[in-house]
Order: C-alpha cells, then structure tokens, then sequence
C-alpha cells in the first residue's frame, strides 16, 4: 500500500510541535489574541463555506432518502452512542478531559471533501456523497451541541449551553448565511480562486489548532498525560472507524444498496470534520485548558481517516472497473 504524502497533515502536526515550545504566543492574552482572532477565523471559514456551498449541486441526490437516513443515522446516531459508551465505560482507565474529547469526536458531522473525494475515487455515488456530506455539516450546528450537552453537564464541565448554541448562531450559522447571500455576486469569483480559498481555510484551521494546544501545555495538561493518551487515541479512533465502516457497509447491503451507493454511504459515514471541528471545539471549550486534550482525538482520526479510507478507495475502485470489464 503506497500512502501519498499530506502536507496539511504534517502541518497540522507541526502547529502542535510549534504549540509546545512557543505556547505563550498562542495563550489567552498573548500577542496573538485568541480570544478575539479565533472567533473572527471560525467566521472567515463558514463564511467562505457558504459562499462555495451550491444547492443546485445537490439536486441529482436529493430523492435518494434511504441512503441520506442511513448516513445521518451512522452520524447523529450510531457514532455518538459508541461515544457514550467510551465515555462512560472508559471512566475506570481513561482521564475525564480525554473522555470527553472522544465523545466529542462522535459527536461531529462527516466532512465534505473528503467524502466526495474518497467517493469520487472509489467510483462511488458522488451526488449523494456530496448531499450527505453537506446537509451532515449543517445539521451538525445544532445536533453536535445537544450531543455535547449531555456529557457536559452530567461530567460537571459546566459548560453553558445557552452561551455555546449563541456563540455557535453569531459565529456559525450567521456567517453561513451570510456567504449565501453573498453567492450570487461572489460565487463566480470563489470558483476561479477555489486553490486560494482552499489555502486560506487551511491556514485558518492551522491558526486555530495552534492556540488550541497552546493554554493545555502552559497548564500542563499534556505532562500529566503524555504518550500513552496518544497512542490510546490511535487505537481507539481506528476501532471506531473500521467498526462504523463495517455497520454502515453491512446495513447498506441488507437495505438493497449497489456498490455504487454503498461506497458513498461507508464514506460518508465513517467521516469526522477537521474543518468543522476546530471552530466548534473553540467555541465550547475556548475558555478552558483541556481544548488541546478536546481537539487531540480529532486530529488523530482525521489522519486515519485519510489513510485507510485512501487505501481503501484504490482497492475498491480496481475492483469496480474489473467487474465492469
């Protein structure tokens, strides 16, 4: 298996690198003012999300509603119930903080690019993918706080709720609005400059992984822990990937599903959003030390989530085009 190499990935880990040897830039009240900076970049992201976000593209999948219940439920529902159970069962032998990261990655939307994209690749059914995908990372605005809303307030995090679904509104759901609004004069140029767009989401969701770690090593999070909370996350979150990928690919073939529609709906659902992760995790846990604890589990799913399912979409494309030959 040849496992292309990923400069975001390495990024990503070099924000973190970068976070534990120069933490007081990135800290609340340092030269880098997160407080105010992170909310405006989450802005900036679904802002420029809603901008490129094309209704017109999903008409080809939207009548397909037994695969779009199939994913939604894999996301909003069979994903969160396996993080409850981490986190409930896994009180005996795991750190609270840690717990709820895991659970917080159970909690998130699929993502919108890679999906596609591994579907594309695996030549599966990319409208359907695409619908999915998107209509994921728009019900995840209010489904991903109510899922947190149960384990932050029986795990005594203290969250306010009430200010997380306001800051979510302000920060979220309005910029959203806002980029479709601004559509149908600013789609034609989003389109000729997607490569730039593309970079400076990337370099948005670097910024916001960077100050997310930087409070966790000023208060010591991350001596208390060390490496077996990360190799803890690598076992745990490839576990969950490949359990969802099996329910979702077993349930697809027992409703019917070609192959074609089965690719899209393992993809899709075994999905977490890096994009839309980070801006959230600041939103809810911006004030507290743990972000860096809260976002590691995201950060180590997003990587095996790129290279097994890349692995798998080579595999399955050769033997689709075999069959058809």
């Amino acid at each position: 298996m040849k496992v292309k190499f990923d400069g975001f990935l390495a990024a990503l880990f070099a924000a973190v690198v970068l976070a534990s040897f120069y933490p007081q830039l990135g800290a609340k009240g340092g030269v880098l003012h997160p407080e105010i900076t992170n909310k405006l970049g989450v802005a900036l992201i679904f802002f420029l999300h809603g901008i490129g976000l094309s209704f017109a593209a999903l008409k080809a999948g939207t009548l397909h509603w037994r695969l779009h219940l199939l994913v939604q439920a894999c996301t909003f529902g069979v994903f969160p119930a396996l993080g409850l159970l981490l986190y409930f069962g896994g009180a005996p032998w795991l750190s609270p903080d840690f717990r709820l990261g895991l659970f917080f990655l159970c909690a998130l939307p699929s993502t919108v690019s890679s999906s596609v994209a591994l579907t594309a690749a695996a030549r599966g059914n990319v409208p359907a993918a695409l619908f999915n995908a998107t209509i994921s990372s728009l019900l995840g605005v209010v489904l991903t706080p109510l899922w947190m809303s149960l384990v932050t307030t029986s795990g005594g995090q203290g969250a306010d709720m009430l200010g997380v679904v306001l800051d979510l509104c302000v920060w979220v759901v309005l910029p959203l609005g806002l980029g479709q609004l601004a559509r149908p004069f600013l789609g034609a140029w989003a389109a000729r400059n997607k490569a730039r767009i593309h970079w400076v989401d990337r370099g948005t969701i670097l910024f916001l992984v960077y100050t997310s770690f930087c409070d966790s090593v000023l208060n010591g999070v991350w001596s208390a822990h060390g490496f077996g909370t990360v190799a803890t996350a690598v076992i745990v979150g490839a576990s969950l990937f490949a359990l969802v990928m099996v329910i979702a690919g077993g349930a697809a073939r027992w409703m019917g599903f070609g192959p074609e529609d089965r690719i899209a709906a393992m993809f899709c659902a075994s999905k977490k959003s890096m994009a839309t992760g980070v801006p959230m995790a600041q939103l809810m846990f911006g004030h507290s030390p743990v972000l860096g604890m809260v976002v590691l589990p995201l950060l180590i799913y997003h990587t095996l989530q790129l290279i097994l399912a890349g692995a798998l979409a080579g595999r399955w494309s050769r033997r689709l085009e075999r069959e058809s030959e």
